[in-house]
């Protein structure tokens, strides 16, 4: 079937084509609580990711008490969350309770947003859920929050600015929104390391795909959480209205951000090697698994 007949399909039909079958092989661990993934469909995002991390062992798992955690969401647009162009804010906001309820000192969260960073933050909804649940917010439109870094074998990227928060937190928490990219086709975990970075446009400018996947190299977030509640398919990243939207009440979280990209891309039907940054990261830089028939997977249907 070809993508633009199954877009089709997925619109006349409902998000019931999606989960389980095109996304995940249907082998999963039934009773293994050590999984590389799990994917969950069905709840709203704050339900499906108190599954999902149970599921994971729990936010015990990678957060301590005393900690700080830095939470890296999607904000780069001024739109509502109808529009999918941003993090679920019930999403956001649940991961920021789990962390303070485990004990963490601190919980940060900010992004280098693409429109005016506090009309973002408010009508995204996420600056109101992040400070209702305990966290704050941090600007990340100001070189000063920035410092340079060299990326270690960097093929296009050999340094780059990164912000304080990503390089003096105990614990980085990845926090993308699936959805369509005119530039690198889908933007999902690798691609959202862009907003926390200061010059986004030289990756632009230098092979964008080898930069994500040189930069990937660099930071690997301790856990990705792909939120695809809703999910943009066409006019991303940032979207024309909510027409471009498809409700999939899905989530997926990993350590593996390979394998965590591939599976998401699959939402959109892609496979991962048609994503360059997906592939480039999983056979050159040896970053993850996007061979999802042999991971350990869970999957749940709220």
């Amino acid at each position: 079937m070809k993508r633009r007949d199954f877009i089709k399909a997925i619109l006349a039909s409902g998000s019931e084509l999606f989960f389980p079958n095109l996304i995940l092989p249907k082998k999963t661990l039934a009773n293994n609580k050590n999984y590389d993934l799990v994917a969950v469909r069905g709840g709203n995002p704050d339900a499906m990711f108190y599954a999902a991390i149970k599921e994971l062992g729990g936010i015990e798992k990678y957060v301590r008490k005393g900690q700080t955690v830095v939470v890296k969401p999607n904000i780069g647009w001024d739109v509502p969350p109808e529009r999918a162009a941003n993090t679920n804010p019930l999403l956001v906001g649940a991961i920021v309770k789990v962390c303070i309820d485990a004990g963490a000192k601190k919980v940060y969260v900010f992004d280098n947003t693409c429109d005016n960073w506090q009309r973002a933050y408010s009508n995204s909804g996420i600056e109101r859920t992040v400070k209702q649940n305990g966290g704050e917010m941090v600007p990340g439109n100001f070189e000063r929050y920035y410092s340079e870094v060299e990326i270690p074998n960097g093929v296009k990227l050999k340094k780059a600015k990164v912000h304080e928060l990503i390089l003096n937190s105990d614990v980085f928490i990845n926090v993308p929104i699936l959805k369509h990219h005119s530039s690198a086709r889908l933007t999902i975990s690798m691609k959202n390391h862009m907003g926390i970075v200061w010059d986004r446009f030289y990756w632009h400018r230098n092979d964008l795909h080898q930069c994500i996947a040189d930069f990937s190299a660099y930071r690997k977030p301790d856990l990705n959480i792909i939120d695809a509640y809703r999910a943009m398919h066409r006019n991303g990243p940032r979207g024309v209205s909510e027409a471009d939207v498809i409700e999939l009440k899905a989530l997926i979280i990993s350590q593996d951000i390979v394998a965590a990209d591939s599976a998401a891309a699959k939402f959109l039907n892609y496979e991962p090697q048609e994503i360059p940054y997906i592939k480039i990261a999983a056979e050159q830089k040896k970053l993850g698994n996007y061979d999802l028939s042999k991971l350990r997977i869970k999957r749940i249907v709220l």
